[in-house]
């Protein structure tokens, strides 16, 4: 609380309260801090954090009036916080600001601060000149390869819903061009290799969506526009661009004009991968299970449990996840969001969802960087008469304080019905997955394949830079006391999965596998 009513007297009397830290305080925890302070008067708070922002002399007092401004803030604030934002000190704090308060003057500054100026410079000085053809024109021709923060960046700064939505009144090509970039930044948004998908960050994921969704009829049919149709149809379905606030029936409008253009006859030929290098046969091939997948019979409404398994498009890869859908939200990005769902080897081909009497409690995803340092997600998953029950949730703590996470209810026939059907999909597999859940399953099967060598499964799966690749992970205790890996690559030679999974088996029986991992 500040004696003074004065705003001059009141920013003397922060100034000398900030002095006497001790320790010094710093940006992130002061502003934290002036988040979760209750003002009692706001006019009078206002009217302090400007005195700090304009005249302020330390560091830390101008950073409290640029939190508090970012809570309290309005137009007229928003020049001195682009000045401010000059200094690289105040970048980040500044940023914050605006953001609250001009979101794509925030992130002018940020790709500012951060980009590489040969690529970003000609973007940014069509920005600053208000030049809206030559920032169409910068956007279509960054490249498609931007790390997701950037492009979700690029989109506010360049207000790239403005611009998609003057698509109708160009030339065709120049048209079509915009809205594929347009569907390659959302596309580059919803990778999780950031742990927190940055669609999420977009509020305006809804309102690009639909323009790309009313323009997407443009694109003309190539392996590229292709892969980004399918990637919008899967993460308007199953994926976390699911969780915006969309209101009645908008997400599915855009699902249904997206699903109308790759069902045109056009459409409905894939691209022939044969022969090609091997992200282009991947890519086809991966093109051919996602249209199967989501534009196959639609599941029954109404069904509170759903599985998807997502195979992300292997130009931009990522690992496979058995995505949870609880009443249509996915569940994982929704109460976790520091890394995927946990694939389908390790949620469903196990048995780990099903539902017993005895209570067991099931990991549904890890954080990227490892469960040690930011966490996983655990629910516990018992039967309970004609029930099944997920409650007793683990997962780390979210900034800002604890969050209570629900208990669920399934109706019991339902749910076994729908973990049968998603154990039993094999449609999104390709040959050195398949080979790689037979092993799995005949390890489980036959324990004293690895028992005998003092050796355990890890995981098998596909390795992330050839997918033709299955990929055996083994763990076994060294004789000086570490645990180590034996990573065993079992290459495509065209024979059918079978047929390796069968070879690989019979290998283990007679060879101890620690004499071949990489």
């Amino acid at each position: 609380m500040l004696a003074s009513p004065d705003p001059v007297a009141a920013a003397e009397e922060v100034h000398r309260r900030l002095d006497a830290l001790d320790p010094p305080g710093r940006h992130r925890p002061l502003r934290l801090l002036v988040a979760g302070v209750p003002v009692e008067n706001e006019d009078r708070a206002r009217a302090v954090a400007r005195v700090l922002v304009r005249t302020g002399t330390t560091y830390l007092a101008v950073c409290t009036g640029i939190a508090l401004l970012t809570r309290l803030g309005g137009p007229q604030d928003v020049p001195y916080l682009r000045t401010l934002g000059r200094l690289r000190s105040l970048v980040r704090p500044v940023v914050h600001a605006l953001d609250a308060l001009d979101r794509p003057a925030g992130a002018l500054l940020e790709l500012r601060d951060q980009c590489e100026p040969v690529t970003f410079g000609p973007l940014l000085a069509a920005v600053d000149a208000g030049d809206r053809t030559a920032v169409r024109e910068r956007v279509t021709a960054l490249p498609g390869d931007l790390a997701p923060d950037v492009a979700r960046r690029v989109a506010e700064a360049a207000r790239l819903v403005d611009l998609l939505a003057a698509v109708p009144g160009l030339p065709s090509r120049e048209g079509a061009a915009l809205v594929a970039r347009a569907g390659r930044l959302l596309f580059r948004m919803t990778s999780l290799r950031d742990y927190r998908p940055e669609i999420l960050s977009y509020p305006d994921a809804p309102r690009a969506y639909e323009a790309f969704a009313r323009g997407a009829g443009l694109l003309p049919v190539r392996l590229g526009h292709h892969a980004l149709l399918l990637s919008a149809v899967q993460e308007l379905s199953t994926g976390p661009a699911v969780l915006h606030d969309w209101g009645p029936g908008r997400r599915e409008a855009v699902l249904s004009e997206l699903t109308a253009v790759l069902r045109r006859p056009e459409w409905c030929v894939a691209p022939d991968g044969e022969g090609d290098e091997p992200g282009v046969r991947w890519r086809v091939a991966w093109l051919r299970r996602t249209r199967a997948q989501l534009l196959g019979p639609p599941q029954a409404p109404g069904a509170r449990l759903r599985i998807a398994v997502h195979e992300r498009d292997p130009d931009d890869p990522g690992a496979v996840e058995a995505r949870v859908l609880v009443d249509g939200r996915p569940l994982v990005p929704d109460y976790f969001g520091h890394g995927p769902a946990h694939s389908p080897e390790e949620l469903l081909f196990p048995g780990t969802l099903r539902a017993t009497d005895e209570p067991r409690e099931v990991r549904l995803a890890e954080a990227y960087c490892t469960e040690g340092c930011c966490g996983a997600l655990y629910v516990t998953v018992r039967r309970d008469g004609d029930q099944v029950v997920w409650s007793g949730w683990r997962c780390p703590v979210p900034p800002g304080g604890k969050r209570e996470l629900p208990e669920f209810r399934f109706d019991a026939a339902a749910y076994d019905a729908e973990v049968a059907r998603a154990s039993g999909d094999e449609g999104w597999m390709w040959p050195a997955r398949r080979a790689a859940r037979l092993i799995a399953a005949g390890l489980r099967g036959r324990p004293d394949l690895l028992t005998r060598w003092n050796v355990r499964l890890d995981w098998a799966g596909t390795a992330f830079s050839n997918p033709d690749d299955t990929l055996i992970s083994l763990f076994y205790d060294g004789e000086d006391g570490y645990v180590r890996q034996i990573r065993w690559h079992i290459p495509e030679d065209g024979t059918p999965p079978e047929d390796r999974a069968a070879a690989a088996l019979r290998r283990l029986g007679e060879e101890d596998p620690r004499a071949y991992g990489d």
